[in-house]
């Protein structure tokens, strides 16, 4: 049997509003740290990062980001580290950390 043409409208609209409720993507987590180093070095001529780890446990996220930032009066490169706590897809936390520290991420324990 032939689909007729009021079926289109509704598998248009599952097709749009099922991606909508899914949970954040890594390319939402790029955003979240894109908009993060882009605020934190608005002075900046150009910049890059580097996702080191995560942890996920269903509604927080913790990454451990690299970022490699050149200001714009100073030719030698920037490199930082940092810890991000992402809650529903926010910032809300973030922590310099030394470049070369081993991060003591974990679960809280009660």
């Amino acid at each position: 049997m032939p689909l007729r043409y009021g079926f289109y409208p509704l598998i248009l609209c599952l097709a749009l509003w099922l991606p909508g409720t899914a949970s954040p993507s890594t390319g939402d987590i790029g955003s979240i740290i894109e908009g993060f180093v882009t605020r934190h070095f608005p002075d900046a001529s150009s910049h890059f990062w580097v996702v080191n780890d995560t942890q996920w446990d269903g509604e927080e996220m913790i990454v451990d980001v690299n970022t490699v930032v050149v200001q714009r009066q100073q030719p030698q490169p920037i490199a930082n580290r940092f810890l991000l706590l992402i809650v529903q897809g926010k910032i809300e936390a973030a922590q310099n950390i030394p470049l070369e520290a081993e991060p003591d991420c974990r679960q809280e324990e009660t």
